[in-house]
């Protein structure tokens, strides 16, 4: 096998001219010299140096090697200061996965503090719910996915194991708030049991955030009659501030859209969603990706 040490010590053989000389350039021993050419030697199987008293001269199999070692120690150099740039956070690229709450609020915060702090590091984001950015991540398709789940969530997959192969950094808990008309009955009111909505029509949110949605529901005794149902946040604050219907949106997603014509009031019971930073074991011990998750569990205290 060749090894990078031993090209170092042809070429300078190739260049000086002599075990000594070599040595010198080096800065090592004339027989450490001899020995690692010995090494190289016996990697290859074929004699690369012709020694004639103190001249040295290159072999037809020592000339091809030499050739080819500028180009690979060329390329080594180059991938060690590449490498020692994305560890000194020079350099660096992270793919991040967000929901779109969290793109709106959160990211934008933590993504300036990071190219602040380190301009070199490069981020793309991309925008799916949970559970499809944590399989992102999973599948090797993003570096880092923002998700969420629901406090007492019943469910496959939503258990206390749902990520335990992923390290995890929580950053938030958000909790849901109703969304009326502002002259509907409850406007005003300071807050609202979820069973006062009943006989509402209903706007309805992601798959994830609608099966909470029917969960809360029944378990206050009624099914929800869901009369419109949009991934997109503002497009549910349009259509409760035109009078369509109410809705249950987490605080994050309220806070990123203006509730033209809506208001929001408090529910009772409490209904929270947890926010969290996944990232792979091993991506956790990457540089920039340490970074982003830092940043963005001080977007998530602020």
């Amino acid at each position: 096998m060749i090894e990078a040490r031993h090209l170092r010590v042809l070429r300078a053989v190739a260049t000086t001219g002599s075990f000594s000389a070599a040595g010198r350039e080096l800065g090592c021993t004339q027989p450490a010299v001899s020995q690692q050419m010995k090494a190289l030697e016996a990697a290859v199987g074929t004699p690369l140096l012709i020694r004639a008293g103190r001249e040295m001269r290159l072999t037809q199999a020592g000339e091809a090697l030499v050739r080819h070692a500028t180009g690979i120690l060329a390329g080594l150099t180059a991938a060690e200061e590449e490498i020692a740039a994305i560890a000194g956070l020079r350099a660096g690229r992270v793919r991040l996965v967000s929901f779109p709450s969290g793109s709106s609020t959160l990211v934008p915060t933590a993504l300036a503090a990071l190219r602040a702090a380190h301009p070199g590091t490069r981020v793309s984001l991309e925008e799916a719910e949970p559970p499809r950015s944590v399989e992102l991540l999973r599948q090797g398709d993003c570096d880092v996915a923002l998700a969420f789940r629901y406090e007492g969530a019943a469910g496959a997959g939503e258990g206390a194991g749902e990520w335990e192969d992923l390290v995890v950094r929580p950053l938030l808990t958000d909790r849901l708030v109703g969304l009326v008309p502002e002259r509907h009955r409850l406007a005003r009111a300071g807050s609202v049991a979820i069973g006062e909505l009943a006989g509402e029509p209903w706007i309805a949110g992601c798959p994830r955030c609608r099966g909470q949605l029917v969960q809360v529901c029944e378990g206050a005794g009624f099914t929800p009659r869901i009369d419109f149902a949009t991934d997109d946040y503002p497009a549910v604050v349009g259509l409760v501030g035109a009078g369509l219907g109410v809705a249950v949106l987490p605080q994050l997603a309220v806070e990123s859209v203006r509730p033209r014509g809506a208001r929001t009031v408090e529910l009772e019971p409490a209904v929270r969603r947890e926010i969290v930073a996944l990232t792979l074991p091993d991506l956790a011990q990457v540089p920039a990706v340490a970074a982003t998750l830092e940043e963005l569990v001080r977007a998530g205290a602020r």
